[in-house]
């Protein structure tokens, strides 16, 4: 049998900005050069490219019976991707200003709490039913962690620009047996990755960017891969399509260095549009 998925996390709706700059903390006036809106969350970019890779997908995500959420349910319901949702007291939604170099502010207009557990049987069977669990950061993954740990199924977390001290983050780092993230704030990422596999974990692996990504295995060797060509339109959700492209090919047995170039093609495909991935694009 196909080895199956679980994603639990972020599905939002999304403001996206293009500017020259980013805006220095000073007031001022900018123009943009573009602007649209999209489907936006790392979760949702996640279940997106493992739909597209033909790897069976669930995202659980909270929407709240707005405009926002049904755009989002709409959305992910026209590109496939298979879905349980949650009653979220708020649709997450993101005002991202952006910069065509990848530079990027993400503004935080709305995110739902966590949930009071009604739907947990439902969830933790989903779980139980899935060979690997992603769990993103928010505040509802935060609160299933106990659950996801207790299925025994591996567990992948993507901490983004972690700094290597914010609190959030900690539960998550420890109950992961596979950790990503990306190079914006550690200063040695290196000796990040060192650190989870030293607790615990069995993969651990940074993006760099332009500079491609780099890897420590369960025993300790260090593995880069380049990035793959792209003709860059945007850079959001490149970090969730390079997750979602290791985890496909791990999945399929392929060795690290085969995977990691996997992700890197998978990423390539999602920063070709603006979109978090082709899936989404319209005629």
């Amino acid at each position: 049998m196909t080895a199956s998925v679980f994603i639990a996390g972020p599905a939002s709706w999304n403001s996206i900005v293009v500017l020259d700059r980013l805006p220095e903390p000073v007031p001022h006036m900018q123009f943009a050069e573009e602007s649209w809106e999209t489907l936006g969350g790392t979760s949702a970019g996640k279940a997106l490219s493992l739909t597209a890779l033909g790897r069976s997908t669930l995202l659980y995500a909270l929407t709240a019976a707005d405009e926002p959420g049904e755009r989002v349910r709409g959305a992910l319901d026209g590109a496939g991707v298979r879905t349980v949702w949650g009653d979220g007291d708020a649709t997450e939604r993101h005002l991202n200003l952006m910069t065509r170099q990848g530079g990027r502010v993400s503004l935080y207009l709305a995110s739902p709490s966590a949930t009071d557990g009604a739907a947990d049987s439902a969830i933790r069977a989903a779980m139980v039913a899935s060979d690997v669990i992603v769990l993103d950061l928010a505040a509802e993954p935060l609160r299933l962690l106990p659950a996801a740990k207790s299925t025994g199924r591996p567990i992948w977390v993507d901490v983004h620009d972690y700094d290597g001290e914010a609190d959030f983050h900690r539960p998550f780092l420890a109950a992961a047996d596979a950790v990503f993230c990306n190079a914006d704030r550690l200063d040695d990422p290196v000796a990040f990755l060192r650190s989870r596999i030293e607790a615990g974990a069995s993969l651990a692996v940074c993006t760099l960017g332009a500079e491609g990504a780099v890897a420590i295995d369960a025993d300790g060797a260090e593995h880069r891969v380049p990035a793959a060509h792209a003709d860059v339109v945007d850079t959001n959700g490149a970090g969730d399509a390079f997750l979602a492209g290791v985890l496909d090919a791990r999945l399929e047995g392929l060795d690290l260095p085969t995977a990691l170039a996997a992700g890197a093609r998978t990423a390539s495909l999602v920063l070709g549009t603006r979109h978090l991935h082709p899936l989404l694009e319209r005629d």
